[in-house]
């Protein structure tokens, strides 16, 4: 390659330099004119470039990757009021340079009144333009108090936020490059995962494709398991289950279930009884007491209608023990317990342990009407204008039984038929938590396989997934890989059995 003259360098980076700082100049002046932006129901209350720097003040504690190595960025931040009483923050974040013309939006978890901008940060990194809201109130995780006296409010986190943050980060990325975003997906888990697929269900045509993991789509029949093992374990002092006798069912179920490296693979097809650390006389720190024991059993088999024995929400899998803590720990489970305290009772003293699991339960679904609840089988009109969805859950999940999203997913099938197939798939992930850590093959990405599919047409197969250890080195100790149910993973009989390259899917 030829070596251009030393004035000729100096001009050819005069100019890229020039266009840099022009072009920076002229997407600040771009971004800063959105305040004046009119929408519909909408106040923008910020419009300003960040840099890697500034990004790390906007940290608000919720989940996910810090807010590092950011590219510089256009950040819009403002409220709508769809509604009298309705006041709904949002964020849009889009990158100056880099853009891959697609909006990626992220999803919340329990109550949480705030954006997630951490999710949202990692969508930025991979070059989307991205929007978090605080599902139209400030809070925590597990309070639901917002809701006692505004129910326009819970409106606004059932539905209307996601849906009106959806609309109005469209038309701010459309004035800031102007152009449209050429596809729109969501991300969420848990309460974000029955955000996306409140989405498809509501408003089919807000997304090209969702990803839903562990979703909490059965609101108020989750919200009864909840309290059901919150009873379980508070019914008697002797029925508690601390951490330790945790720990000891865990091991057992371990061992009575054939773990490996600590992951059962197939939890639906062990039928592993507490009993077996039953104390066989007085107890002892290494064994459960006969209480101890019947409260495992009641949160493996899962709250039922007394009057019914209609099965109400499935029961948590062998392998989740250690998480059962969430929900069983004194005083009262959270979100579950704030839930039908503020939102179904709308009474701050009413006790959870009062709770009826047939005209309670009943009482919670009239209240809620759909509005919380995304149970919605016919995603039709989503599928038929070319919508993909991608469902995944962790088996050792501790807090959202996984039977619950299969039931929905074979709810799916059995109301749209063919167009399931081409349309949705679900991954199981053994020995994984709620949304993210555990012993499993919890490391994984699920955008890359739902982008092929909207825009290649490239159906998801096999997707890679990886260990980490906790601590240095930060490499996998193993991979694998992730099948769509019904499928399973197995060893196709050449490679390293903890390599992904040497999996293969087929049915069990």
């Amino acid at each position: 390659m030829f070596k251009l003259r030393s004035w000729r360098r100096r001009e050819v980076l005069g100019v890229a330099c020039a266009f840099f700082l022009f072009g920076w100049r002229a997407y600040a002046e771009s971004c800063e004119k959105l305040a004046g932006l009119k929408l519909p129901d909408t106040t923008i209350t910020v419009a300003k470039i960040e840099t890697r720097e500034t990004a790390r003040t906007l940290e608000n504690g919720t989940p996910g990757a810090p807010l590092m190595k950011l590219p510089e960025f256009c950040r819009v931040a403002g409220t709508i009021s769809p509604v009298k009483d309705s006041l709904i923050g949002f964020e849009v974040w889009m990158p100056v340079t880099g853009w891959n013309h697609r909006l990626m939006a992220v999803g919340n978890g329990g109550f949480s009144g705030a954006p997630w901008v951490r999710f949202m940060g990692g969508a930025l990194r991979n070059g989307y333009a991205t929007a978090g809201t605080d599902t139209g109130h400030k809070g925590e995780v597990g309070d639901a108090s917002f809701a006692l006296g505004h129910p326009e409010k819970v409106v606004d986190f059932g539905y209307r936020s996601v849906h009106q943050t959806t609309l109005k980060a469209k038309a701010i990325i459309e004035a800031f490059y102007g152009a449209l975003a050429t596809k729109a997906y969501w991300d969420g888990c848990s309460s974000g995962g029955k955000e996306g697929l409140m989405e498809a269900q509501r408003y089919p045509a807000d997304y090209d494709g969702i990803i839903a993991g562990a979703p909490a789509n059965n609101w108020e029949r989750l919200s009864a398991s909840g309290v059901w093992i919150g009873q379980a374990t508070h019914a008697t002092a002797a029925s508690y289950l601390p951490h330790d006798k945790l720990v000891i069912l865990h091991e057992a179920a371990l061992n009575a279930c054939g773990a490996r490296d600590g992951v059962i693979g197939d939890p639906f097809g062990c039928h592993f009884d507490p009993a077996a650390v039953l104390c066989k006389g007085k107890e002892t720190a290494s064994c459960l007491s006969r209480e101890q024991v019947d409260a495992a059993r009641k949160i493996y088999a899962g709250p039922v209608n007394p009057r019914t024995h209609e099965k109400i929400f499935p029961g948590l899998e062998p392998g989740s023990e250690l998480g059962w803590g969430s929900f069983g720990e004194p005083p009262e489970p959270p979100i579950t317990a704030s839930h039908f305290k503020y939102i179904v009772f709308q009474d701050p003293k009413w006790d959870y342990r009062s709770f009826n699991f047939d005209s309670d339960l009943a009482r919670g679904e009239k209240v809620d009407g759909g509005t919380l609840t995304a149970n919605d089988p016919d995603l039709r009109p989503f599928f038929e204008r070319g919508g993909k969805l991608i469902l995944y859950h962790g088996l050792s999940d501790s807090l959202i039984a996984p039977r619950n999203t299969i039931a929905y997913y074979n709810d799916v099938v059995k109301t749209t038929g063919a167009l399931a197939a081409d349309s949705m798939r679900l991954y199981l992930i053994a020995g994984m938590n709620h949304c993210f850590g555990g012993a499993g093959l919890t490391d994984f990405d699920m955008e890359i396989p739902l982008v092929g599919w909207v825009e290649d047409g490239k159906m998801p197969t096999a997707v890679p997934a990886a260990h980490f250890p906790d601590g240095p080195p930060l490499r996998p100790d193993r991979t694998g890989a992730l099948c769509p149910y019904p499928e399973v993973a197995k060893y196709k009989g050449t490679g390293g059995t903890n390599d992904a390259t040497s999996d293969l899917c087929a049915k069990p």
